[in-house]
């Protein structure tokens, strides 16, 4: 595995040709892009979502191009405050095109689970996110490897099929 610009990885959601999956497993992030936003949610003030365009225009080009985006999140319960905060927002990446799935932690003690989150487009490549204890990515390794990708696909298969459907999670 090497080391990946994050040019080079964010390239990879325009040349792919059809499907990017992504599987969550923190409960925690803090990206530098995100964190201004967060401390908004959490002070209780108005915040627009303008800063998401970007990404919502992708999608939305994406899927009317007949891609697929799916994302699942392994979250503990009760959900840590980010989360809640992601909660409040994902139907806004579901409107755009994604399909995200929510599965509680309890869920997935049988699931063999790759170490890092990851991306993983039309099973040829995939990006590990190496992530800082504060949330903050600090690399990302792609690889081609065909065990990588077995592993993450069948990682995120199983995920998948005991995860429940945003607009059904109820997070205790």
């Amino acid at each position: 595995m090497e080391s990946i610009s994050y040019e080079d990885f964010d390239a990879l959601f325009s040349s792919f040709k059809r499907e990017a999956i992504h599987l969550e497993m923190r409960d925690s992030y803090g990206t530098d892009v995100e964190l201004p936003h967060l401390r908004k949610w959490k002070n209780g003030e108005p915040d627009d979502s303008d800063w998401l365009e970007p990404w919502f225009s992708l999608v939305r080009s994406g899927t009317q191009q007949g891609k697929t985006f799916r994302r699942a999140r392994i979250v503990s319960e009760p959900v840590s405050e980010y989360q809640r905060w992601v909660l409040s927002d994902t139907h806004l990446f579901v409107e755009a095109g994604e399909d995200i799935r929510w599965i509680p932690r309890r869920r997935v003690s049988l699931v063999a689970l790759p170490g890092n989150d990851f991306w993983l487009y039309d099973d040829e490549i995939v990006v590990f996110l190496i992530f800082a204890a504060s949330g903050l990515v600090v690399d990302r390794f792609v690889t081609t490897d065909r065990q990588a990708i077995d592993l993450c696909r069948s990682a995120f298969e199983a995920v998948w099929k005991l995860s429940i459907p945003h607009r059904d999670y109820q997070p205790d």
